[in-house]
């Protein structure tokens, strides 16, 4: 079993920058990918972006217009959501979560974190 277990989120106002960190623990971690989801209240569960473990590919949701950075550090076995810019309408619980197969192609990924809580004010 694999446990995540996201940080870095709170209150920040409009502009400004986050690092969300997840970090994985459990047994051996080598995850086919890593991805980054949020969800904002009342609305579904969005994907944000992944990245591959091995060769650190990314990939990212359109809205994200480059202003968000996946990266990761596999001797930590840690992922990281760099946040810039940040928007009111991107408040929401961001959730990080493993794939152990090629099925993170198809957003299906077999693990998932608690979420962290990111609110941007106006």
């Amino acid at each position: 079993q694999v446990q995540l277990v996201e940080s870095g989120g709170g209150l920040v106002q409009a502009g400004d920058s986050l690092r969300l960190s997840c970090t994985a623990s459990g047994r051996a971690f080598s995850p086919s990918a890593m991805g980054w989801f949020r969800q904002a209240p009342g609305k579904e569960r969005q994907f944000v972006g992944t990245i591959t473990w091995s060769a650190g590919n990314t990939v990212y949701a359109d809205y994200v217009k480059g202003r968000f950075t996946i990266s990761r550090d596999s001797s930590k076995n840690t992922v990281y959501l760099r946040l810039n810019s940040l928007e009111p309408e991107d408040t929401a619980v961001y959730y990080c979560a493993a794939a152990t197969t090629g099925r993170w192609l198809l957003n299906e990924y077999d693990f998932w974190g608690q979420g962290t809580e990111v609110t941007v004010s106006s």
